[in-house]
């Protein structure tokens, strides 16, 4: 994509993405912006796609927005709102995505970094994964929805400690804290997010990602209204060819299009 900062290949049914600026680890700019805007609307295009793992390369996942990017720019304070608001686009698309996302997570995820880690539905870590909000350090508050994201992963209060220390996690307690589902050795990493990724080859795509949009809004919807919506989505459900031919399955006593996994990672 756009001077290849961001890559994007195909390994079966699976996307896997791929932040391209190892120099600045992975850091966030406008070739950045453009290239996750162009990736996400390709993959959300194509139905061959069944799942996504994002990484980073060179050894780090990403370190936040570049601080180099606007240099000396005359209106800092709008350069930067209008940044955010610019990588917030394709933020929300990634986390829309009506496709099971995992994060593979080796090195740094800094600041805005580690809410692109969190934009996904799971995050495989490295043994040598650190998760950061550094925002403190330099003066700012979270950013990138990471204020949104983050009290929704490890809880209001253990949010508030991350943001305010903004100190490095290591991947274990990332794991104990909920930052992370699991730890793989750094060399097997992009492997194990593939293995995991690849278990929803067969999953009706379309019906997780009406339950993952419902679910990513589940804290802003009262439960009247999500009942009502349950509803409907169901009834959709019910008239799609898949649903017609797993329940056929099921009351033959065939083996089922999607048998679901049998272990969590």
């Amino acid at each position: 994509m756009s001077e290849n900062t961001v890559l994007l290949e195909k390994v079966g049914k699976t996307a896997v993405v791929t932040l391209n600026r190892p120099q600045r680890r992975n850091a966030l700019d406008s070739t950045i912006r453009t290239g996750m805007t162009a990736v996400i609307d390709a993959i959300a295009q194509d139905s061959s796609v069944r799942s996504v793992v994002l990484t980073g390369a060179g050894g780090n996942f990403c370190a936040g927005a570049d601080l180099g990017d606007g240099e000396g720019q005359s209106e800092r304070g709008f350069f930067v709102r209008d940044l955010l608001l610019d990588h917030d686009r394709w933020f929300t698309a990634l986390s829309d995505l009506e496709k099971p996302v995992i994060s593979a997570v080796d090195g740094f995820a800094t600041g805005a970094g580690l809410s692109v880690a969190l934009a996904a539905d799971f995050v495989i870590a490295s043994d040598r994964a650190r998760f950061v909000s550094s925002f403190a350090r330099v003066g700012f508050i979270p950013d990138l929805s990471l204020l949104y994201v983050l009290p929704r992963r490890v809880g209001l209060v253990r949010a508030k400690e991350i943001a305010f220390s903004a100190r490095e996690i290591p991947a274990d307690e990332a794991v104990a804290l909920g930052l992370a589902e699991v730890v793989v050795p750094a060399a097997s990493l992009r492997d194990a997010a593939l293995e995991f990724a690849q278990r929803f080859d067969d999953a009706p795509t379309h019906v997780l990602g009406m339950a993952k949009r419902i679910m990513n809004r589940t804290f802003e919807t009262d439960r009247h209204s999500l009942v009502q919506l349950e509803a409907t989505l169901q009834g959709l459900c019910a008239a799609s060819r898949y649903n017609a031919e797993a329940m056929r399955r099921f009351f033959a006593k065939e083996p089922a299009l999607y048998p679901g996994a049998q272990r969590p990672f």
